[in-house]
């Protein structure tokens, strides 16, 4: 039968789903801020720091190819407790890293088990949340976003300035024990795709996704949006403080002031998304997130207000284009299929992350003085990859039907 959840029901349905996001998105996101410091600590480079960072998505890409053959032959509730559980555990061995080493590894774990449970939070949204609310719920939970910019981030980096750098991810392993605890009072069981999977082959849940031309092209939009940003974002604090265009102390201002205008419009551009269309206020958030791109990587010296004003139409720009686009990922994909789907495009979206980050760390070099140059070509990498999922979503169907799931 379909699910139907009361309101009150919804929103702790909701919230939980967010709490999830926010953990596993300020375990991603914390890793950046801290490059300078881990950097001089590990006495690494910047590509080296680049390939930590896409260590971690490369793992949850994998790791969501492969949940791709099996989501759906579990019901949902289970599965996402047990990996968020195992997510838990890898955070808490990233505070416990002592070397560059035993910090990648750590990553990697992380990453394996973060990159499916991005998948499923999604998926839950698209089992429950009818199609003309889906706008709404997606930006309530990417707010989740926000919320690690702005209160996470900054938090993390306060808190690594005055406790060492482990002190962030112990943090982050503490809250993921409380959102752990509201999962299992909150989630609704979801178990009524599980009889249409079993008695399948592994491999038959993945062939009819990717047999679909409308998956394919739905996926690889995905992918290019994600690149699009990640060329520049992980270099954000690297060149800002390199170039003298922000010292240390002013960095997690970046994220308080990028956070607070995300986490204030987040909700608005959802509403506005189911209002408008998901279609067209995508393609409208892709191309403003051309400006304050281009802007970013070629960032000087100047007074603070003006720096913080850029970067926070940069961050908005990035969290605007993913609202609707996560909207039309949910809605693109066959309801009986949409957890495989949803797994295969969170492989996808942490791919595409993982190579955007490593060609940045490539792209970008130093002068002589120590100074980041090339980092416009990280800008132009990324408007070509914007056009191309501006050119893909044109060419994206969504489904609108009702969906049905047991509670």
């Amino acid at each position: 039968m379909q699910t139907v959840l009361t309101p009150r029901r919804e929103f702790w349905l909701l919230m939980t789903l967010a709490g999830i996001q926010f953990t596993h998105v300020l375990d991603f996101m914390i890793i950046m801020p801290l490059g300078p410091q881990l950097r001089d600590l590990f006495a690494i480079n910047d590509a080296q720091f680049g390939f930590l960072v896409s260590a971690y998505t490369f793992a949850a890409g994998a790791s969501g190819l492969l949940a791709a053959s099996f989501v759906d032959r579990f019901e949902r509730k289970r599965l996402l407790l047990v990996l968020y559980v195992l997510f838990g555990l890898t955070t808490l061995a990233c505070a416990l890293a002592p070397s560059y080493g035993l910090l990648m590894a750590a990553r990697v774990a992380a990453g394996t088990f973060g990159g499916i449970l991005s998948a499923m939070t999604q998926t839950v949204i698209g089992d429950v949340i009818p199609f003309e609310r889906r706008g709404r719920a997606t930006g309530f939970v990417m707010t989740s976003f926000a919320m690690a910019t702005v209160v996470g981030v900054p938090s993390g980096l306060f808190l690594a300035n005055w406790g060492g750098w482990h002190s962030a991810f112990f943090a982050i392993a503490l809250m993921c024990l409380i959102v752990g605890v509201m999962a299992v009072m909150c989630l609704p069981k979801l178990d009524a795709h599980v009889a249409k999977a079993q008695g399948q082959q592994i491999s038959f849940a993945m062939q009819q996704v990717w047999a679909d031309p409308n998956h394919r092209r739905a996926l690889w939009m995905s992918a290019a949006m994600m690149f699009a940003g990640f060329t520049i974002i992980p270099y954000i604090t690297i060149y800002t403080q390199a170039n003298h265009v922000l010292s240390l102390d002013e960095i997690p201002y970046i994220y308080l002031c990028g956070g607070t205008v995300t986490l204030l419009t987040a909700r608005w551009i959802g509403r506005l998304s189911d209002r408008v269309g998901k279609r067209k206020m995508f393609q409208r958030m892709l191309l403003l997130a051309i400006v304050p791109m281009t802007i970013t990587t070629l960032m000087q010296p100047a007074p603070l207000p003006l720096v913080l004003m850029v970067f926070a139409g940069f961050f908005f720009c990035m969290n605007a284009r993913m609202i609707p686009g996560m909207a039309m990922l949910t809605s693109a994909a066959q309801p009986q299929w949409r957890g495989t789907f949803m797994s295969l495009n969170g492989a996808f979206q942490s791919v595409s992350i993982g190579l955007a980050s490593w060609l940045g760390g490539v792209l970008i070099q130093r002068d002589a003085n120590g100074h980041v140059t090339h980092f416009w070509l990280c800008a132009l990498v990324g408007l070509a990859s914007t056009l191309l999922a501006l050119w893909l979503s044109q060419r994206v169907e969504m489904h609108t039907a009702p969906e049905t799931s047991s509670a």
